[in-house]
């Protein structure tokens, strides 16, 4: 038998791809100094939107929910900066995987919620 067909599909599909696994321990440790914001452009802390932003246009949500998955801010930290509630910054992450920067639009929220509350439904 071939050594790859003994092992799980999981590992092999990890092989394949390159990923590698990471400890929690690491991930906490190391901060990315830089990450692809929402069009495509290197962001970094320094490019972020103002810590006393007042008016969220749909590319400054994208850009903070960018930081985060990028690992440049923390969750947490994103909250503290930003005075943003948990459900918020969430809600704002669905949105943008859902429907991209303009799942952010105040003016359309109600458009892709009843969206995808009917194919949730189905």
């Amino acid at each position: 038998m071939h050594p790859l067909k003994s092992r799980p599909r999981q590992r092999r599909y990890a092989r394949s791809s390159g990923l590698q696994v990471i400890s929690p321990e690491r991930v906490v440790n190391e901060r990315a100094d830089h990450c692809i914001g929402p069009v495509g452009e290197i962001l970094t802390l320094d490019l972020l939107p103002d810590a006393n932003t007042g008016r969220w246009t749909p590319r400054r949500k994208a850009e903070v929910v960018a930081a985060v998955r990028g690992a440049l801010l923390t969750f947490d930290e994103a909250c503290a900066r930003y005075g943003l509630e948990m459900e918020e910054l969430i809600g704002w992450q669905r949105a943008v995987g859902r429907s991209g920067v303009r799942g952010l639009r105040v003016t359309r929220l109600q458009e892709y919620r009843e969206m995808y509350e009917k194919q949730d439904r189905y």
